[in-house]
């Protein structure tokens, strides 16, 4: 019981923290850590749902399945959310330097 209470709790908190990062900070990577922490509270919580003590019932796998294949999709989507996260600095990056590009002196400087 108190097992199950403390994995919960745990999950709980990691979710709420993952959440409130989530919405304070605007910058992409920190919103991509924000959402894999939302979903190891997650995961968490899927474990403590699924446990049972020993010598009272059968161990159910689905639970346990469902949190590996969490955990697989997850690390999927991280990757291709940092992949466009880059694509995206690079394109504003480079349209940020477009605006900005100062004509050049061909002449040098005057003395």
């Amino acid at each position: 019981m108190i097992t199950t209470l403390l994995y919960s709790l745990t999950g709980l908190i990691l979710f709420g923290m993952g959440l409130f990062t989530l919405i304070i900070h605007s910058h992409p990577l920190r919103k991509i850590l924000a959402i894999n922490v939302m979903a190891s509270g997650v995961f968490l919580i899927l474990i403590a749902t699924a446990y049972t003590p020993l010598g009272q019932g059968e161990i159910d796998p689905v639970p346990h399945a469902m949190v590996l294949t969490g955990i697989v999709v997850s690390v999927s989507v991280t990757a291709l959310a940092l992949i466009l996260a880059c694509r995206v600095q690079e394109t504003s990056n480079r349209t940020l330097r477009k605006k900005t590009k100062q004509p050049k002196n061909t002449k040098g400087p005057k003395s």
